[in-house]
């Protein structure tokens, strides 16, 4: 454990080593900044572990364009953020983006879906990105292994996946490569605002830093008022089921089912409102299971490996918040449900937005400010 850089005050101060957290470190650190980052260590109840890897554009941004272009923008940089970490760390993070399903198990169902995609669409400043409609011919044409029970598809081009866990390695390497201070067990309790800056303290003592950067997932709720932000979100609950490895059978990732390059297939992204406890809920995960059978019947011989859930980032809406404090400028929140496929967005823009101290308008919209406003019709 290096504290190579603890004599030296940070320029910035991360809390959270998640996804959001490493994201802005490496990309921070790209930029020749000092970066200390606070993490938890494995105590976290890191949304991290429960996210479903794929990179996901298509149904996003309904009633918030500014989300889907964020989101579109983010899918095609993903290839640049791919190799970057694959240049820095020589680690490949199984990027594969040829497009993704969401299949229709009735054409009631189906039909919701286009009404959907139609009406986000149709929205004043939406972001025209393309998608087909297939009924179950055109679908099984793509995805030989469907069954009788799925009436259609929507497929978008911009959609795919990677491997989470790679990815997760990845960033942490690109960080240490880029000499970020790193320090796990290292539980933020308390962030008090200084001349100059801001002293974050926990049981191991006190990081003094000019800017510091909420990225601590459901820990951002106790953080952000001591800086004068607020981290709006509900509880989350994700399940997710993974199998053992079978023979490929899914060339392309779909919203609820993807077969991982190593084989197995992970089912999954239930949303529950249950903040209570991590204990899965067979009830819910049997619907998920069953949904993904009647979809491709043949993982109904599959053995399941194992299965987990996590909670998750949710904000009121579902978009992501970045905001920086107006009573303590320096100060930033950065939390977002979907962190794999905005990574690129968090590594790049972002992390410049917080290195020059300004978000330009087009992210601004972000902040919570979205929330106090009254809904104009």
């Amino acid at each position: 454990m290096t504290h190579h850089q603890s004599d030296q005050e940070p320029d910035v101060a991360i809390v959270g080593g998640g996804l959001m957290g490493a994201c802005v470190a490496w990309g921070l650190a790209r930029r020749g900044l000092r970066v200390c980052v606070l993490d938890e260590g494995d105590i976290a109840l890191r949304a991290s572990r429960a996210n479903f890897a794929l990179i996901w554009v298509q149904g996003k941004g309904i009633g918030f364009p500014a989300y889907a272009a964020w989101t579109k923008a983010a899918a095609e940089a993903w290839p640049r953020l791919a190799a970057e970490l694959r240049s820095e760390t020589g680690i490949n993070v199984g990027l594969d983006q040829p497009g993704g399903f969401t299949l229709c198990l009735s054409d009631r169902e189906l039909q919701a879906n286009v009404d959907l995609m139609v009406r986000l669409h149709s929205q004043t400043d939406a972001v025209i990105y393309p998608y087909e409609v297939m009924d179950h011919r055109q679908t099984k044409a793509r995805l030989p292994a469907i069954g009788p029970d799925v009436s259609g598809s929507i497929y978008c081009p911009l959609d795919g996946h990677v491997n989470s866990l790679r990815l997760f390695r990845a960033l942490h390497a690109a960080m240490k490569a880029r000499s970020v201070d790193y320090r796990a067990d290292h539980a933020v309790t308390a962030i008090e605002p200084r001349a100059g800056g801001f002293a974050l303290n926990g049981a191991w003592g006190t990081v003094r830093a000019p800017k510091v950067v909420l990225a601590a997932g459901l820990g951002n709720a106790r953080l952000a008022p001591m800086v004068g932000l607020e981290a709006l979100m509900k509880p989350s609950r994700g399940q997710i089921i993974v199998t053992e490895k079978a023979t490929p059978f899914l060339r392309y990732p779909v919203v609820t089912v993807r077969q991982t390059d190593e084989g197995g297939v992970m089912i999954g992204d239930s949303e529950e409102a249950d903040g209570s406890s991590l204990r899965i809920d067979h009830s819910i995960s049997s619907v998920m299971a069953d949904r993904a059978i009647r979809m491709f019947p043949l993982l109904g011989d599959l053995n399941v490996v194992r299965t987990w859930s996590a909670f998750r980032v949710m904000t009121p809406d579902g978009s992501p918040i970045y905001e920086q404090s107006e009573t303590c400028p320096g100060a930033y929140v950065a939390m977002a449900h979907s962190g794999v496929t905005l990574a690129p967005q968090h590594a790049f823009s972002l992390a410049d937005y917080i290195a020059t101290g300004t978000i330009p308008k087009e992210v601004a919209v972000f902040s919570t400010r979205r929330f106090r406003v009254p809904a104009s019709v």
